[in-house]
Order: structure tokens, then C-alpha cells, then sequence
């Protein structure tokens, strides 16, 4: 854990990166910190929340890492908490309870992301923006639009946080095929909610094959893996532990490109030409831009090209709901 010379010399060859993490005191925030905290890539932690900041940057800020660590509490703080950011990442919001669908989450998070939003187009615009905040679906449109009005916003560095999909479609393949999880690779493509989460497990490495049924089984488990957090959890939240590491591995994958590391590759709900949809989930190459390029969605299968197909309509109208929203915004 603690440096020798040569790691501490290593330190001061990367590059400084100030990450904010908005929504740190709550219940992916706190995890997602703590993650960020331990990582040598990470220079600078802002911490933002509406309540318990100070206590959380003090506490994290006892470990024997890089980063230094400043909390911000309250409205007239959070300007102070996003100058100078490179990367923002957006926890805040309120999480789904036994019997909530994410769109129910649609009028609590769509002012708290739009607010947060309007503070970056403000305070640093020029910072890669990824939201968690729940319905991604339409928080990301929210976000874009937002960033529209001010005259800054860059399709290419703004991201819907959809690792969890993944974290999730590799850890249950590698399940049921006795795998290392940490070599399998799922794409999940489309969007971040029930049947507009699209596991491409025709794509998967290494190849895996499914029977029909279980493939079909499968799909379904990944699409209603939140779901299933959320009953065990009975009423106590939705994933917190998991969503913080799928969190700040995307995270560590953004810095690590910005860093010059070429060949970085992960899936996120972005502005997008590769279907009829202005918003999709596909794998995107990245860079100290953003996203280099995207990959697009590769070759599909039938059972594949069906669930692209019917998710179509829900994705649109959520990215409709959202994008009316600012429209309407006083």
C-alpha cells in the first residue's frame, strides 16, 4: 500500500486529473468515492452533496493515497466544487423502492440533474460529464440540452453510465459457464433500463454458446438485475455497492484514455448516428476527447437484431421525456 521511491516517482509522472464526484455523500456516492480515493489516476477529489460532505471528505481523506480531498456542501459551494474539474461523475438522486420502475424516478432526478448540469455548463465546461442518476434513458438528454442552452455542449464528452449492464452480463455469463469474470467481455447495447438493455452475447469473448431458452433466461436476468437488487434489498435502495464499481471503472477507463493509453474500449448511452434512436448505447473508443469513436453495434444475431427492434420505441420516448423536460424548464 505505501509508496517505495519508485512508485511515489511514478506518481509525478501522471498526468493531474481532478475528478467531482456530485451526489458523494449518498449511497453510490460514498462506495464510488472511496474507489476513486484509492486510484492513483486521480489527483484531486471534489466532493459535492447537499448534506454529510465534510464528514465524508475527512474521513477519505485519512488514506495513505494521492489524492487530495475537498468536501462541498450546499448550493453556493457546488460552483467552488467543478472549477478546474476533468471528469464529473453524477450519483446524485433519489433510488427506486420494491415496485418502482427508473422512469418513476422521473421528477425527483430530472431537476437535480438539470441543476447539476447547469452548474458545469457554468463552472467547467469542458469537463467529461458521466451520469448515474437514474432514468439514464433521459437524464442524458436532460444533461445535453442543458449544456445546449449555455452554447457548450460536446456530444463527444457527455456519457450515460451503463457499465453496470455489463458488470452484470459478464460476472452471470461467467457463472454459467465457470469463467474467470475478469476475462469475459459482454457489449450491452441500447439503454439502461428493462428490456432497452441489450446484451450482445454473440459478441461476448471468449465465445459462448446458450440453448434458446437459457439465452432468452439470461437476456432477462440482465435487464431486471436492478430489479432483483432492489427486492433483496426490500426497501432499503437499489444497487449501490456494484453500481459504485461499475462506476469508477468507467471512470479509470476515461482517465486512463485522457492519459494517452490507447485501445480503451467501453459501452456508454451517448449521442448517436448508429440507429434511428438520437441516443444509444454501443461500445466507443476513447480518448483524451472523449469518445475517439464509435464502434457502432458489430454484427447481431437474430434473437439480437429483435430486441434492438423492440426497444426502439421505449428508448425514444424517454429520450423525448427527457429532452421536453428542459424545453419546458422555467
Amino acid at each position: 500500500m505505501s509508496g517505495s521511491k519508485n512508485s511515489r516517482w511514478h506518481f509525478s509522472r501522471l498526468k493531474r486529473s481532478q475528478v467531482a464526484v456530485l451526489g458523494a455523500s449518498g449511497g453510490i456516492g460514498q462506495p464510488l468515492s472511496l474507489l476513486l480515493k484509492n486510484s492513483p489516476l486521480v489527483s484531486e477529489l471534489s466532493l459535492y452533496d447537499i448534506a454529510h460532505t465534510p464528514g465524508v471528505a475527512a474521513d477519505l481523506s485519512h488514506i495513505e493515497t494521492r489524492a487530495t480531498v475537498t468536501g462541498y456542501m450546499g448550493a453556493d459551494q457546488l460552483g467552488a466544487a467543478l472549477k478546474g474539474c476533468d471528469v464529473v461523475v453524477i450519483p446524485a438522486g433519489v433510488p427506486r423502492k420494491p415496485g418502482m420502475t427508473r422512469d418513476d424516478l422521473f421528477n425527483t432526478n430530472a431537476t437535480i440533474v438539470a441543476t447539476l448540469a447547469d452548474a458545469c455548463a457554468r463552472h467547467c465546461p469542458q469537463a467529461m460529464i458521466c451520469v448515474i442518476s437514474n432514468p439514464v434513458n433521459s437524464t442524458i438528454p436532460i444533461t445535453s440540452e442543458v449544456m445546449k442552452k449555455h452554447g457548450v455542449y460536446n456530444p463527444n464528452s457527455v456519457f450515460g453510465v451503463t457499465t453496470l449492464d455489463i458488470v452484470r452480463a459478464n460476472a452471470f455469463v461467467a457463472e454459467l459457464k465457470g469463467l474467470d469474470p475478469a476475462r469475459v467481455n459482454v457489449p450491452v447495447v441500447g439503454g439502461h433500463a428493462g428490456k432497452t438493455i441489450i446484451p450482445l452475447i454473440s459478441q461476448c469473448t471468449p465465445k459462448v454458446e446458450f440453448p434458446t431458452d437459457q439465452l432468452s433466461a439470461l437476456t432477462g436476468r440482465i435487464q431486471e438485475a436492478g430489479t432483483e437488487v432492489v427486492k433483496a434489498k426490500a426497501g432499503a435502495g437499489s444497487a449501490t455497492l456494484s453500481m459504485a464499481y461499475a462506476g469508477a471503472r468507467f471512470t479509470f477507463s476515461l482517465l486512463d484514455a485522457m492519459n494517452g493509453k490507447e485501445g480503451v474500449v467501453e459501452c456508454a448511452f451517448v449521442r448517436s448516428e448508429e440507429t434511428e434512436c438520437k441516443y444509444f448505447s454501443t461500445p466507443l473508443l476513447l480518448s483524451k476527447n472523449g469518445i475517439e469513436k464509435n464502434l457502432g453495434l458489430g454484427k447481431l444475431s437474430a434473437f439480437e437484431e429483435k430486441l434492438v427492434a423492440e426497444a426502439m420505441d421505449e428508448l425514444k420516448g424517454s429520450i423525448k421525456k427527457g429532452e421536453d423536460f428542459v424545453a419546458n424548464m422555467k
